[in-house]
């Protein structure tokens, strides 16, 4: 069954057949639309291989061989197995855990909101002012804008609380900013509460509604080792390189793009925007710091609140650093929200537009809000958004839930069509969540730096690529990791419908190259109508469990470059499996093993 496009009322979009891919964002290096259009070639010849329902591209060895070592996990009372378990998750796994080929799973249950040890709050504490106390018009006849932005400087002012939206339709003819911890928007729910934005003028690359943040990095520590992936430990070489930090400091752990770095990864000629820069990979807490910390080693330690998720090399200058400038414990939720032009063509004049950004912060979320087609559409196109719905940029520990986002205007080049957005973030849970027809509807995208992050139980449908807003030609597209190796990254219990991408995307977008290392598909189903997993990871990736989705693993007969550098093939077990996969989640699975430690 189709998920519902709009929060109120059921609406069906078309769907449109073809092939392709999409292109180079734009985003940060001036990379021109243009240019990024001529990557929906990359899924052309990708459609000529097998799409019979659930099927794999070849008998290849490794899915045979992990699906031999699978572990039967419970029996019927005839001593039938009822269900089966992956050989990489065994009954008494822990973190440490590794098979003898060096294939293991990371501990993926410190996403989201407080790394997952709360739920999201309920009770927000200080003061709640309704947005009706400063003048705002429930009706939509008037702009609101104005009279919401002095609501959410009064609640910030008062030290923080909630922004309340009561039941009614409200215009904004601008932009909303909360740049204060502890500010919550709430409406009445998304049938009952209507936020919708019409400014269509200087919005490429900004935010309809801005959670605004400003990380910034302190002096650069170095590390005195390599930092080890799977541990939490990173250790510098005397107590002055601890001085000015304490424990409870957000720090991130990164590394120089050098040439040994691109070398390794096989991608010279192909990495290039950030070569010589420091990026940040980590974006951690410290939980414990001292030289009198027991240890292997007689250097002074820092105790990470999650462990590292790749080895920080001091070939390529790795550093921790200490971080400030988060904005904390802010929240979006119970609400519809639309940004749609009243100009399909002046829509398509804009890159990288999206309704809501949550851009440097930490411990905040989104629940439980909708796009919808609102007053200001002027065609029969039941468009809900410009471009992009929401964006999680240089943040940690957030959460997005139970929301939906579908139907934008612009699902061209230049970076637009992405509902769910992230982007150079850690250990965000995006979960119960809905992209429907955008272009890529879950999508990690620029930048290295995106790990431990988590979409658990999202529907992706409709995902089409367009190269002009005539969308004559729609190319079939998918959700995806995008750019520059995303990490350690799980998606679960999830429907692709579309599917989901993990490639060497080579000189798109900018040179992205190998987009994917060490993430998980667990657990995953599609009808069976052509979805797919392509899982062309450097190094080792992993496929553990798909029901009615054609999956590539074989980086020998991937479309283009899409397989360069993959080898060895991903991990594939339990592909159509009839008994159902224990546990059905991984992350929860983990959590309680976690917090039961």
């Amino acid at each position: 069954m189709r998920v519902s496009l709009f929060a109120s009322t059921c609406c069906s979009l078309l769907l449109i057949a073809g092939c392709g891919d999409d292109g180079a964002n734009a985003d940060e290096v001036g990379a021109s639309a243009d240019d990024e259009a001529t990557d929906t070639e990359t899924d052309e010849s990708s459609t000529g291989t097998d799409e019979s329902e659930g099927t794999t591209e070849s008998e290849s060895e490794s899915e045979s061989e992990s699906e031999s070592e699978s572990e039967s996990e419970s029996e019927s009372d005839t001593g039938e197995p009822t269900s089966w378990r992956s050989a990489l998750f065994p009954e008494d796994w822990t973190p440490a855990f590794t098979d003898d080929e060096g294939r293991f799973l990371h501990d993926f249950s410190y996403a989201g909101y407080h790394n997952g040890e709360l739920p999201l709050p309920a009770d927000i504490p200080g003061v709640v002012r309704s947005v009706l106390e400063d003048g705002a018009d429930p009706s939509g006849m008037a702009d609101s804008c104005p009279a919401i932005q002095a609501t959410i400087d009064a609640v910030a002012q008062a030290g923080g609380g909630v922004v309340e939206l009561p039941p009614g339709s409200f215009r904004c003819d601008d932009r909303l900013f909360v740049t204060d911890d502890g500010v919550v928007l709430r409406g009445a729910g998304p049938d009952q509460t209507q936020l919708w934005f019409t400014r269509d003028e200087g919005m490429t690359g900004q935010d309809h509604l801005s959670f605004q943040g400003s990380p910034s990095a302190g002096e650069d520590r170095p590390l005195a080792l390599d930092g080890e992936a799977r541990s939490a430990f990173i250790h510098v070489e005397s107590p002055a390189e601890l001085d000015g930090l304490a424990v409870g400091d957000s720090v991130s752990v990164g590394w120089v793009i050098t040439d040994a770095f691109i070398a390794e990864h096989g991608m010279e000629g192909t990495w290039m925007a950030f070569n010589g820069q420091w990026r940040p990979f980590f974006r951690r807490q410290i939980v414990d710091l001292g030289c009198d910390i027991p240890s292997e080693v007689p250097l002074c330690t820092i105790v990470l609140d999650v462990p590292l998720r790749y080895p920080a090399k001091l070939r390529d200058g790795a550093s921790v650093r200490r971080e400030t400038g988060y904005l904390r414990e802010v929240g979006l939720e119970s609400l519809a929200i639309s940004t749609v032009s009243d100009d399909y063509d002046q829509a398509w004049t804009l890159d990288r537009t999206h309704a809501v950004g949550l851009i440097g912060v930490a411990d905040a979320w989104v629940r439980d809000v909708h796009s919808f087609e609102s007053p200001n559409s002027n065609d029969d196109r039941q468009r809900h958004l410009i471009s992009g719905g929401v964006l999680v940029r240089d943040s940690k520990r957030v959460t997005v839930a139970d929301s939906t986002m579908a139907a934008p205007q612009h699902r061209g080049g230049g970076g637009n069509g992405y509902l769910f957005e992230i982007s150079r973030s850690s250990e965000v849970m995006t979960r119960d969540c809905a992209g429907l027809d955008g272009r890529h509807n879950f999508i990690q995208n620029w930048d290295f730096g995106t790990t431990g992050c988590v979409w658990q139980r999202i529907h992706s449908e409709g995902s089409v690529a367009h190269v002009a807003a005539s969308e004559i030609l729609g190319l079939p597209a998918a959700s995806e990791f995008h750019h520059s190796l995303a990490l350690a990254n799980l998606i679960e219990e999830s429907t692709l419908e579309d599917g989901w991408y993990a490639v060497n995307r080579g000189s798109y977008s900018s040179g992205a190259g190998h987009s994917a290392t060490q993430n998980v598909l667990w657990n995953n189903l599609g009808s069976g109508q052509g979805g797919r997993i392509k899982s062309y990871q450097w190094g080792w990736g992993y496929v553990i469990g798909a029901t009615g989705l054609v999956v590539q693993t074989d980086p020998a007969v991937a479309t283009l470059f899409e397989g360069l550098g993959a080898a060895p093939e991903d991990w594939v077990e339990g592909v159509n499996e009839a008994l159902p996969l224990e546990p059905a989640s991984l992350h929860a699975a983990q959590l309680e093993l976690r917090l039961g430690r």
